[in-house]
């Protein structure tokens, strides 16, 4: 993996005019568009600089990632509802936190930015979207808010269905697509014609303005009728190694998304089960914490307590024991990335705010963030699919 910083458009002596040099003419040589997708991405100027009202050109910025991230998760269509992500902005700046993760790319598939690149316009999301993302990005960043662009990778039902010859697809019927219990349909993890659509939305997200990319779903499917399943694109590896073939299939992936990204100074993310901090094989998913960790610069794990079976070390309900499970899955990780060669300090979990399981007052949520502290980590993120924090489990703002 190559060393990734944060890029800066300095501003102070430079003219507009040079801005619009820079922005228009150097830009696009250090990103150029490859990898079969190009990425046509159009004018991000707010005006071109013949306009008659001479309007000043907007200049996308980027932040460096802060020392310790403290994140909390907000949908893409809270982004396109002024009103609310207003709030959570407002909590953002009176408590501890410093960082967002928005949805550019959620569950259904569905975009939420108004995409440049022709390729992508078809998938914008009929549901909602951030017609302003661009702007709103500019204004955390006023702000000193590090932004984190959510890309659902393998689960997508609206790339599924517009390219079925790329998607998951039932055994007792190869022309049907496979849906798991909540009838979401999913891309066969080895179809690398989908990867170069993943690589254009990553560079749209890029110059939109996000510090980092983070990953999800970057995984075979773990629910609905297994037995009756079939990968198009990765069936022979998986047959040809039953233990670890799907692992390798996701590792081709990772070689190549780090690949395809490596011109582009911008952090990558990779969101993975809770279990694999613990857990020695695949879990039938293909998500080995050795297998992801040498392709991306921090790795969150989705330890929410509520998630782990019954009995998981020795806890009969696990969502009641947020610290303990907290503690002993990011200690488990550690140690698995130390002796991988690697670093502790590219964890980064993902923590429960939400009620399952358990009503998750503000004490379970604080249990969590000191275990991570306590297993020696600096960074956490919250995640709550309502958008609805809780203010009480988080100090407040020293700084103003």
């Amino acid at each position: 993996m190559k060393n990734r910083t944060s890029f800066f458009i300095i501003g102070g002596a430079l003219t507009v005019f040079s801005l619009a040099f820079v922005f228009y003419f150097i830009i696009p040589r250090i990103a150029p568009l490859s990898y079969e997708t190009e990425a046509v991405l159009g004018e991000i100027g707010a005006t071109s600089p013949k306009s008659k009202n001479k309007e000043p050109v907007f200049v996308v910025t980027h932040i460096p990632t802060p020392e310790a991230v403290r994140a909390i998760y907000m949908t893409q269509c809270v982004a396109g509802t002024p009103s609310f992500r207003e709030r959570l902005i407002t909590l953002i700046e009176e408590t501890e936190l410093n960082s967002v993760i928005v949805d550019i790319k959620d569950f259904s598939g569905g975009l939420g930015f108004k995409p440049t690149d022709p390729v992508l316009k078809e998938f914008l999301s009929p549901r909602c979207y951030a017609s302003d993302l661009r702007e709103f990005i500019g204004r955390l960043h006023e702000k000193g808010i590090y932004t984190i662009a959510r890309i659902t990778v393998f689960q997508d039902p609206l790339f599924a269905k517009k390219h079925p010859h790329l998607a998951v697809k039932k055994l007792s019927d190869k022309n049907t697509l496979w849906s798991d219990y909540k009838g979401l349909n999913f891309i066969d993890p080895g179809a690398r014609e989908a990867w170069n659509y993943i690589i254009a939305i990553s560079r749209e997200a890029y110059v939109l303005g996000f510090d980092e990319l983070n990953y999800d779903y970057i995984r075979f499917p773990s629910d609905g009728n297994m037995r009756d399943i079939y990968y198009p694109w990765s069936e022979e590896q998986i047959i040809a190694d039953p233990d670890f073939g799907k692992a390798k299939v996701l590792r081709d992936f990772f070689t190549y998304l780090d690949k395809a990204l490596s011109d582009l100074p911008v952090i990558l993310s990779a969101d993975l089960f809770g279990m694999t901090m613990t857990n020695p094989d695949d879990l039938n998913i293909g998500q080995v914490l050795e297998y992801v960790e040498p392709y991306f610069d921090y790795i969150a794990p989705m330890v929410y307590p509520s998630h782990y079976p019954k009995g998981f070390n020795g806890h009969e309900r696990p969502a009641t024991a947020p610290y303990a499970i907290v503690r002993f899955s990011m200690d488990r990780g550690a140690l698995r990335l130390l002796a991988a060669s690697s670093t502790p300090s590219k964890l980064r979990p993902w923590l429960q705010d939400f009620d399952l399981g358990a009503v998750y007052d503000a004490d379970m949520v604080r249990a969590q963030i000191q275990a991570t502290y306590d297993a020696g980590l600096d960074s956490w993120m919250l995640w709550d699919p309502a958008n609805t924090y809780t203010r009480e489990a988080l100090l407040p703002n020293t700084q103003h």
